[in-house]
């Protein structure tokens, strides 16, 4: 028998608003009900707002291709995550967020892709080593050594320095102890108020979210001192910060830099992370499909080239099939903002309207075999429709992830550097338990074996 993916229980049908806010807390796969991964939308009300859950392709295209303006982000998401992302382009609408991306988007246009290609495969060389090294001594969690390696090579093409770095490694290591104590959504994603509202994050959020901004704020001005002398080297970082809006003239300050470089350390490390480790996982499952997947790395025996992405077709299928099993973000909120009727229900201004990847992607009306591990899926026609329709790991729209390309090439690069060197093998005993934290994680790790394969 094939086996399927682990996924999360649901809760019943009908619990209460006390009980729904508990589970909330602790995880919100598992405090969702089963008829999500069937419904086109679900409507749930409180005292405090209406909810909207939108599984319909048209309602998800409405919301985030045709009019996005009427659906800004909802700042019940963003009051949670503002102590570490301040007001960078994840939390931001209208004019604030539409100057960030002028900025920002030329940073992760094609030919930058290129450019930061050698730092991206400097840092799977490192994470190649690194998996070796704790493999040796028997099963270990991924998780941790896909956050490294996905941490090091975010500071290796935004900022120059490997994760060695002084810097580096503290904003890594209290990155991780702030992952933990930050739930996706807190208190104000079920009561609306003012900004200077209590948020009630926990002590161990707040501090660490104030050490890492700290420690960005020093990479970020040592980098405004070497641009200003000249000798700044030629990355993300570099040409974000000397990007002038082209409708204003103006650039970053030092603090605006410090809220985007934040987001870039959560989106493209926090999300990367979690992606690649359940991959691994996959791999793990399904040997035949890993077997494919090293004999194409075969490949990367040409070295460091950024062409060798065009003959990495496999790994990019079995990436993006993880990613629509396991989307690092697993909902998207949305708020209206002038009243909109919705499969014939009426919803006020101020709804919240949220997108699932994590439903989505495995609806049961959309999807053949939904739950079920096939990369060949998207050469066929049910795939290729629901690619277009109803798959949405990086957003969509105007709003998508600046990131999206780099993270396509980062993925499937690092997934064939690590199969072509190792043969990956499932813990007995050890099913992970998907969770939604920062992103999806496992409740208790992603255990696998190592072992190297045969030159």
């Amino acid at each position: 028998m094939t086996p399927i993916p682990p996924k999360p229980p649901s809760r019943p049908d009908k619990v209460s608003l006390w009980r729904y806010m508990r589970l909330f807390r602790q995880d919100i796969l598992s405090a969702q009900p089963a008829k999500l991964y069937r419904a086109w939308m679900a409507e749930f009300r409180t005292p405090f707002f209406r909810s909207y859950l939108a599984n319909d392709p048209d309602l998800v295209k409405r919301v985030l291709k045709d009019r996005p303006e009427d659906f800004p982000k909802s700042d019940r998401v963003g009051a949670g995550l503002r102590p570490l992302l301040g007001d960078s382009v994840f939390l931001t609408n209208g004019e604030t967020w539409k100057r960030q991306r002028r900025i920002i988007d030329p940073a992760f246009e094609g030919g930058r892709l290129r450019d930061t290609f050698p730092a991206m495969w400097a840092a799977g060389e490192a994470a190649v080593d690194r998996f070796g090294r704790a493999g040796q001594g028997g099963p270990f969690d991924v998780e941790p050594e896909t956050s490294h390696a996905a941490a090091d090579v975010i500071f290796r093409t935004l900022f120059s320095i490997p994760i060695e770095h002084e810097i580096a490694r503290e904003v890594f290591d209290q990155f991780k102890a702030h992952q933990r104590t930050q739930p996706i959504l807190n208190l104000a994603a079920f009561l609306r108020g003012p900004r200077w509202m209590p948020r009630f994050f926990k002590a161990e959020t707040k501090r660490t979210a104030r050490e890492i901004r700290a420690l960005i704020t020093r990479l970020t001005r040592d980098r405004m001192a070497e641009i200003a002398a000249g000798t700044a080297p030629d990355d993300l970082a570099t040409k974000i910060m000397t990007t002038a809006d082209p409708l204003t003239g103006e650039r970053f300050d030092t603090a605006e830099m410090v809220d985007q470089v934040a987001i870039f350390f959560l989106a493209g490390h926090e999300t990367s992370a979690s992606a690649l480790a359940w991959t691994l996982y996959l791999m793990a499952m399904y040997p035949d499909w890993q077997d494919k997947v090293a004999e194409e790395a075969r490949a990367l025996e040409g070295g460091c080239d950024f062409k060798v992405m065009s003959e990495l077709k496999l790994s990019r299928d079995v990436f993006r099939e993880a990613l629509r099993l396991y989307p690092p973000v697993p909902m998207m909120v949305r708020e209206t903002a002038c009243p909109e009727k919705m499969r014939g229900r009426a919803a006020p201004v101020g709804s919240q309207v949220v997108l699932s990847p994590w439903h989505l992607h495995r609806h049961t009306r959309l999807w053949d075999n939904p739950d079920g591990f096939d990369p060949a899926r998207w050469a066929t026609e049910n795939g290729k429709t629901c690619q277009r329709d109803a798959y949405i790991p990086f957003s969509s729209g105007p709003r998508v992830c600046t990131g999206a390309g780099f993270a396509m090439v980062e993925g499937p690069l690092l997934l064939s550097m690590l199969l072509r060197r190792y043969r990956l093998r499932a813990v007995e005993g050890r099913v992970p338990v998907p969770v939604a934290h920062l992103t999806v994680r496992s409740r208790e790790g992603i255990w696998l074996q190592l072992e190297p394969r045969s030159p």
